[in-house]
């Protein structure tokens, strides 16, 4: 709530009899700036149970509990937060929080496959500490992340959910090759884009898998994050994870090099000049991808990173890989790699050309799956 207020958002806080238990009317009113809404028969004159919904351009339910996902799904209207569910015609987002076996019983996720029909955003879990010593799905996403998805819907109201029951790959990050077992081949990629496409995605209804290299961000709110280190370790995880989805976006910083021979101490620093380090050349993931799909009708989507005779490259580089997409920015000293903005042409192999100017990557993120959406199979 703290995020939504500092960036200049109007709160309404409807929080159940249990969450009373945990935070209280007077906190909420606090940081909110109004009263805390909690009972369907207060100010009856305002018919709150119809004003609250009404009024909304976006519902978060954070943590929404098995119990609330089950009175949600089936229309129950037994107190004010569930009546707001029902009067609501705006977006509406969950954030599930609940012991492992909760998320996983086929009750619970039969009630997120049906708010997910009607057009709610569910996220997934988290996979972490719960409470105790259980540890799994089921944990509440960080709030930066919820927030993040929030602000994604609320940034376009008519969001399209036209990725609702897609399987998306994004890779994000940059693969380090290493050289001994401090030192390695690396790149500047801060994996930012590839998380504001994850986040687009699930906004748009995806389930959402994220191949991430050295990312240290917060993972995506509702995305499966699998990580990894070295050009050869994305290769297989792309490998499993293409297997089953329906558009892979290949975002992450692929080193093109390895050192042939890594050793296996530290090399050490000598008054002799440093022996030259061979390199072998990895493997195209992205030529290989598109070139042998695993199911038909796939979108493959790849990055071109230049720093100059951009888009002639990029023309050159979208025949040679064999992708539907390529999107193409100029990359340097604070551009594009760890800023928060970005600014890219996308290249499709129709000969369509689109530029995008300079704006925040979450902006780029919904240009690019506007495209990606096109061309997906009806």
């Amino acid at each position: 709530m703290r995020l939504f207020t500092e960036s200049g958002y109007d709160v309404r806080v409807v929080p159940t009899a249990s969450a009373l238990r945990f935070v209280g009317a007077p906190t909420w009113a606090a940081l909110s700036g109004h009263p805390a809404q909690t009972d369907v028969w207060a100010d009856v004159h305002e018919v709150p149970h119809v004003r609250l919904g009404q009024s909304a351009d976006l519902v978060v339910v954070a943590p929404a509990t098995a119990d609330l996902l089950a009175r949600a799904a089936t229309g129950r209207a037994d107190d004010l937060l569930t009546a707001t569910l029902l009067t609501a015609r705006c977006p509406v987002l969950y954030a599930p929080a609940m012991h492992t076996e909760m998320w996983e019983h086929p009750a619970t996720q039969a009630n997120v496959a049906t708010l997910r029909a009607r057009g709610a955003v569910v996220l997934d879990p988290a996979v972490g500490r719960l409470t105790g010593a259980d540890s799994g799905p089921g944990r509440l996403p960080e709030p930066s992340e919820i927030f993040a998805i929030a602000a994604t819907l609320l940034d376009r109201a008519a969001l399209p959910q036209d990725l609702a029951g897609r399987h998306v790959v994004v890779t994000a990050g940059g693969t380090r090759e290493p050289l001994d077992p401090v030192r390695f081949l690396g790149n500047r990629s801060s994996g930012r884009q590839g998380y504001a496409l994850a986040r687009a995605a699930v906004a748009r209804g995806a389930e959402v898998t994220v191949i991430a290299a050295n990312v240290a961000l917060p993972d995506p709110a509702g995305a499966k994050v699998v990580r990894v280190g070295t050009a050869l370790e994305m290769r297989d995880a792309v490998r499993e994870a293409a297997a089953t989805a329906d558009a892979v976006v290949m975002v992450a910083a692929v080193a093109d090099f390895r050192p042939a021979t890594a050793s296996a101490t530290k090399i050490k620093k000598t008054s002799a000049d440093p022996d030259p380090v061979e390199l072998v050349r990895n493997p195209d993931i992205l030529a290989e991808l598109a070139h042998d799909r695993p199911r038909p009708g796939q979108v493959v989507v790849g990055f071109a990173a230049e720093t100059d005779d951009v888009l002639a490259n990029g023309r050159a580089k979208l025949a040679a890989k064999g992708a539907d997409l390529l999107v193409v920015n100029e990359v340097g000293e604070a551009r594009a790699f760890g800023t928060t903005d970005n600014a890219a042409t996308l290249l499709g192999t129709d000969g369509s050309v689109l530029d995008v100017p300079l704006g925040s990557k979450d902006r780029l993120a919904d240009a690019i799956w506007d495209a990606v959406a096109a061309r997906l199979p009806g």
